[in-house]
């Protein structure tokens, strides 16, 4: 379903001369989507008569900035920022306009622009709220009304409004901020102290749930007016009827906010999901199968070990994981492990298909040989899947016979994004030196920081590593121990060296998808699958020997050394011993 919301706004003067409330939202335009909605709602400081300039600059700059701040800016720090320079240049005005009265009566003139702020951040599946002075935001959820914001006054006490907090008052501004899970159905109310002064939650829970959000908005201003209010009313109402996929934000928020749950035991209901079985542990994660109580169908649930519950980092990881598995398998992706988000979780883990079936490691140990042109039809099956994972800016970083699967329906996918790199993944995941070394380019274990940084190209050649066992049930440069380059001193022997019923267009692209020369192998997953397809009809070359010196260069450096020595000698030789 796509993020939908309506939003409904009114305000009224009630007995004060003038309206020195603001209240404003804005919807993103196609290409700002991650954006999210804002909303923000600004009670004006009266004293000085300036309260009006200082609510109507405040909402509009947010309103108006709030899409220009960079994608990358978590959404409380784009706040911060925003509010920050709103209250920095109210401060500038207030200090202009007391330093000119003093210049001209000799004291200050008393004019200040101020106000109250209360903004809310509506992404994905979250919300961020922040506030300052005495303006108020509730959350309508179910037969709940629960006010999400503290006043930030002195009580009855009249001393600058008797807030104790309001932007344009002093440099030293401090917001509070909060941050939610949405649902569908979810009703926040913007409300001014004209409102909620007079109205009590109950009343208030009321009126804004009768209709539209704008009929809400309406009648919670003229209900106000109607209960004697003093003050100027402002309401600005908004309701959820549609959610967007989870962002990655959105994930790492869960990742924060809910616990991890304690080893399950069979048959035991987490979330509507009752467990059947253990499946995996290492000490860094679980793995269940369980099965939706509601749908009959069954998932594997994934969270932390318990023993690693409390660290941040592994929590970034699992969050990234579910949020690339959902981001990589929506629209039907074949090849792929299909994730499914959790339905209002009240624990920290990820869910996806459970699939019956076998992966290529378990069916390669059974010493069983494959059909040739079922490997191909496998092999150009899962080179599709890892194209459509690059073709997201994704990099797979562990491809290996035990994450490509096969299941009962007869697909292959890949499984376990656990190591994956998407460009958005926590650093403690960028700087872990992933894959496993038999399968992983020689390059990647080099001195030189770009060869070694994994790429499409390192998961193609993991892809071509796989193929050859798949085929010959050896690996071609053996069991390579990592940072051992001696491994990738000869170049990989044919596989119909071995099974002499592989023809020779397999053998060419098995030896150029593994080739020791980067620059002689596949440079996409596009160009391997073509090259599968077309097959005899249009075979590709062989790939080159790799020259002694590409192989290895201290052997070729001691070979010269020899033949120098040798020459050496026989020039002695010949200097002291033969006739002249």
């Amino acid at each position: 379903m796509s993020f939908d919301v309506e939003i409904g706004y009114a305000s009224g003067r009630g007995p004060r001369s003038e309206l020195e409330d603001f209240a404003g939202a804005s919807r993103p335009a196609p290409h700002e989507i991650s954006w999210g909605v804002v909303a923000a709602l600004a009670d004006g400081v009266s004293e000085g008569g300036l309260g009006r300039e200082a609510a109507q600059s405040t909402v509009m700059s947010l309103l108006r900035d709030w899409y220009a701040t960079p994608p990358t800016w978590d959404t409380t720090v784009a706040l911060d920022r925003l509010i920050a320079a709103q209250n920095a240049w109210l401060v500038a005005q207030n200090r202009r306009r007391q330093g000119a009265g003093t210049a001209d009566r000799g004291e200050g003139t008393g004019q200040a622009a101020m106000c109250t702020l209360t903004a809310l951040v509506l992404r994905a599946h979250g919300y961020t709220l922040a506030h300052v002075g005495d303006s108020r935001a509730y959350l309508l959820r179910g037969n709940d009304c629960v006010q999400l914001t503290q006043d930030h006054t002195l009580g009855q006490r009249a001393f600058q409004n008797g807030l104790t907090r309001a932007v344009g008052l002093d440099e030293g501004l401090r917001v509070d901020y909060q941050e939610g899970e949405l649902q569908i159905g979810d009703t926040f109310v913007l409300t001014s102290d004209g409102v909620h002064g007079v109205l009590k939650p109950r009343v208030l829970h009321e009126l804004a749930a009768a209709g539209t959000a704008q009929e809400a908005s309406e009648l919670l201003v003229a209900r106000a007016l109607t209960a004697g209010s003093q003050d100027n009313a402002t309401a600005l109402v908004v309701r959820i009827n549609g959610l967007d996929v989870a962002s990655l934000d959105d994930m790492r928020r869960r990742g924060r906010q809910l616990p991890v749950p304690s080893r399950l035991q069979e048959g035991e209901l987490i979330d509507g999901l009752r467990v059947e079985a253990s499946i995996f542990n290492n000490g860094v994660h679980r793995v269940y199968r369980v099965r939706n109580l509601a749908t009959g169908h069954l998932h594997a649930l994934k969270t932390l070990h318990e023993a690693r519950a409390s660290d941040p980092e592994e929590r970034a990881m699992l969050a990234h994981e579910a949020w690339l598995g959902a981001r990589v398998s929506e629209r039907g992706a074949r090849g792929l492990l299909h994730v499914t988000e959790p339905v209002d979780p009240s624990f920290f883990y990820t869910l996806s298909d459970w699939l019956e079936g076998e992966s290529l490691a378990q069916l390669l140990s059974d010493r069983t040989p494959f059909p040739i042109a079922e490997v191909v039809a496998g092999v150009t099956m899962l080179a599709r899947a890892l194209g459509h994972l690059h073709q997201h800016g994704v990099i797979h970083r562990d491809i290996k016979p035990e994450n490509l699967h096969r299941g009962h329906d007869g697909q292959w996918r890949i499984l376990d994004l656990g190591a994956a790199l998407s460009g958005k993944e926590p650093e403690a995941l960028r700087v872990l030196h992933a894959g496993t070394p038999s399968f992983m380019n020689p390059e990647q274990w080099g001195d030189d920081p770009v060869a070694a940084a994994a790429s499409p190209q390192s998961d193609l050649f993991a892809l071509g590593v796989s193929l050859y066992l798949w085929l010959t049930g050896r690996l071609p440069y053996g069991d390579v121990e990592p940072y051992q380059l001696a491994r990738y001193r000869r170049d990989p022997i044919a596989p119909s060296r071995f099974r002499p019923d592989v023809p020779i267009w397999l053998d060419h692209i098995v030896l150029k998808a593994i080739a020791l020369d980067a620059r002689q192998r596949f440079e996409t997953a596009e160009e391997l699958v073509l090259a599968l397809e077309r097959g005899a009809s249009r075979p590709i070359n062989a790939p080159l020997a790799s020259p002694m010196m590409a192989r290895d260069p201290v052997m070729a450096w001691r070979i010269a050394f020899a033949c120098s020595a040798l020459f050496n000698v026989l020039l002695l030789y010949w200097a002291l011993f033969l006739p002249r």
